[in-house]
């Protein structure tokens, strides 16, 4: 093999004959490029080709996807000066929970004219003790001051251990502790200021490149936050969506292009990222114009219309969706419980609490979008027109034309007393081919000024049969019943039904 100088560059001349065959590992050609920059033509060793380093001084764009998942997307794209053929290129700037198996890098200037050989991820990051650690069987500077004087003493020691402190070994002595000021020659290779991507690249050509790296990181994460105001005649809402976004990757990330996927993105769960510590939040709230939504796949993507700066260890809120005089429907439901169907109660009675709800469509102006699962909080203003907070609910990714139901609480008004009024066994054993008859009445009571309806549902085990009801039942589905017992203002209803179970 031959190697010629052209303008001050080494050339293989068959490097060609490496490509085309294939025959030599990554590796391998990242040791030989390495021997060829370091052995010139004179037949002597010369220093290692210095390293070039990209920050994000260099960057031209940088976009983010980010998952719900606690997963992001990154693809910085950086204005880069390369040599032609071998590059040692550190690619500073990165998320310190970079999944490093997952970047890729390319060319956008030139996309054939890039070959990747190695990469490495270093984020063994400098401290004091680090660079102690480093230097254990070599030698440093120590320097103490004479309390007297003034005088600095400089004298020279080996690192032995840094195992529970330092042990010096000077030319008389070996001493612990540090006795003044360590000095080191230099800092080591792998230890670095940030968490930094080492890559080694050959380059068909010498100038300035756009490079993309893409990557997948943790520490970045969203979520939908909803706030709903709720008008005093409780039939509309007003309601406003929020993205909570979320950066602990180790990393700021500035006027990106931000987008976010609403769905559940299948991983493979491998080793936890590294760990890293982290700073108390902080949070910024934003002001913005609606988000655009598109159908991606079998999820949804939302863009931001314009550029924002995530800061590192900081939580930011970008609108998402707004929309006003949403028809609501407001409903009280009982809902009681299988066992009550396979046995003898003694209570005399028992309270049951009403839950209180209300739902609507996802369609209508401002509506009508993909909503990402979040949490929708309600407000409603009291007679001195002061909001309130009256309940919260959970949603999870809710399509257009959908229903959203929330769970407010309990009625304070509204209560239910049960009594079970008769119960036998008809036929078979407490296990095997039974059959039950069981009778029950319920008594709901209304202090509001009012007209309520509540609707009881009974979950129905087994093969049901309604034997007698003082109210007509509607079935829901194969095991579930539902009553609507209006009760009048400042008064009460009774709901008295016999069912014979299968089991």
């Amino acid at each position: 093999m031959a190697y010629y100088r052209n303008s001050g560059e080494i050339h293989p001349s068959c490097s060609r004959k490496f490509n085309h065959t294939g025959y030599i590992s990554n590796r391998l050609m990242v040791m030989i490029f390495s021997l060829v920059f370091q052995f010139g033509a004179t037949g002597s060793f010369a220093t290692e080709p210095p390293e070039k380093i990209s920050t994000a001084k260099d960057q031209v764009s940088i976009t983010l996807t980010i998952y719900n998942d606690n997963l992001a997307l990154v693809r910085d794209r950086r204005n880069v000066l390369l040599d032609h053929q071998f590059n040692r290129l550190a690619w500073q700037d990165v998320s310190a929970k970079i999944r490093p198996e997952t970047a890729l890098l390319q060319n956008v200037t030139a996309p054939s004219g890039l070959r990747l050989l190695e990469q490495n991820f270093d984020f063994d990051l400098l401290t004091p003790a680090k660079l102690v650690e480093k230097y254990v069987g070599k030698e440093v500077a120590v320097i103490r001051s004479n309390p007297a004087t003034g005088e600095e003493i400089r004298e020279s020691a080996t690192v032995l251990s840094t195992n529970e402190g330092i042990i010096l070994k000077f030319d008389d002595r070996i001493e612990t502790g540090v006795p003044g000021r360590l000095v080191f020659p230099s800092v080591p290779h792998h230890l670095r200021a940030q968490p930094t991507l080492m890559l080694s690249l050959l380059n068909s050509s010498a100038g300035k490149n756009d490079l993309e790296l893409s990557y997948l990181t943790h520490g970045l994460s969203w979520h939908a936050d909803y706030v709903a105001a709720l008008n005093g005649t409780e039939d509309y809402i007003d309601l406003n969506g929020l993205v909570t976004l979320t950066n602990q990757s180790g990393s700021a990330y500035n006027t990106a292009k931000l987008q976010l996927v609403a769905g559940d993105v299948n991983q493979v769960r491998s080793e936890p990222p590294f760990a890293r510590k982290m700073m108390a939040l902080a949070a910024e709230s934003a002001d913005v114009a609606q988000m655009k939504a598109e159908t991606f796949f079998d999820y949804h993507l939302y863009t931001v219309p314009y550029p924002t700066t995530l800061a590192e260890n900081q939580t930011k809120q970008v609108a998402l969706m707004s929309a006003a005089a949403i028809p609501v429907n407001k409903e009280y439901i009982l809902k009681g419980a299988e066992f009550y169907y396979a046995g003898k109660h003694e209570l005399s009675y028992q309270k049951h609490v009403i839950h209180v709800f209300i739902q609507f469509r996802n369609q209508g102006e401002g509506m009508g979008v993909p909503l990402p699962k979040g949490v929708v909080r309600v407000y409603k203003k009291d007679a001195q027109k002061d909001q309130q907070f009256i309940g919260e609910d959970h949603i999870e990714h809710t399509p257009k034309n959908e229903v959203i139901r929330l769970k407010l609480g309990n009625a304070f008004d509204i209560t239910a007393d049960r009594v079970q009024t008769d119960f036998k066994q008809i036929a078979g054993t407490a296990r095997y081919a039974s059959i039950f008859e069981t009778a029950h009445q319920i008594t709901l009571k209304n202090s509001k000024k009012e007209v309520v309806t509540v609707k009881v549902q009974e979950p129905m085990p087994g093969d049901w049969e309604m034997i007698a009801e003082s109210l007509p039942h509607t079935k829901l589905g194969v095991g579930m019943v539902e009553w609507n017992v209006i009760i009048p203002a400042e008064g009460e209803t009774q709901l008295a039904y016999k069912a014979r179970v299968k089991y």
